[in-house]
């Protein structure tokens, strides 16, 4: 199925109306391999739902859920909220850079694994934490991270 049809099929079964626009969003971004909505998506969205190009681009580009730019298939997402950050976020991050290989923003290799900071992930009690596509782990060290890793690696074997 072509994009423009598969599109049009995810905004007739969620609805037509501007206020289902994150949700169209985040389906659109689920079935993606790339786990990121394109500039085409996004103007097929635009045209769909008569709403401006800038207010969709907007509000894909806002929230951290969503991305305009290539993922890997695991987004890394380290909580940087206050709670965390007091609870070494800043070091998780270079545990996480360690164990994939990769800086923030970037993307293994193997197009398995992404790396970013975001803001709360409503788990300070398990400060610090992460948040990896829907999964929520915290009271990390580098043990436990590289644990994470090498269990989502297997995964894909």
């Amino acid at each position: 199925m072509n994009m423009d049809k598969r599109i049009i099929k995810i905004i007739e079964k969620i609805g037509k109306t501007s206020d289902k626009l994150i949700e169209i969003l985040l389906e659109v971004q689920k079935q993606s391999d790339e786990n990121y909505i394109t500039e085409k998506e996004l103007k097929i969205i635009s045209k769909e739902l008569r709403i401006p190009l800038s207010k969709v681009y907007g509000v894909a580009s806002f929230y951290s859920m969503l991305s305009t730019k290539k993922r890997g298939k695991y987004v890394v997402q380290i909580c940087n909220s206050a709670p965390c950050y007091v609870k070494n976020s800043k070091e998780v991050a270079k545990f996480f850079e360690a164990a994939l290989g990769i800086k923030m923003g970037e993307i293994t290799e193997d197009g398995l694994f992404s790396l970013e900071f975001t803001s709360c992930i409503g788990a300070c009690d398990l400060a610090p934490a992460v948040k990896i596509n829907e999964e929520i782990y915290g009271n990390l060290d580098r043990d436990k991270i590289y644990k994470i890793i090498d269990s989502l690696r297997k995964e894909e074997k």
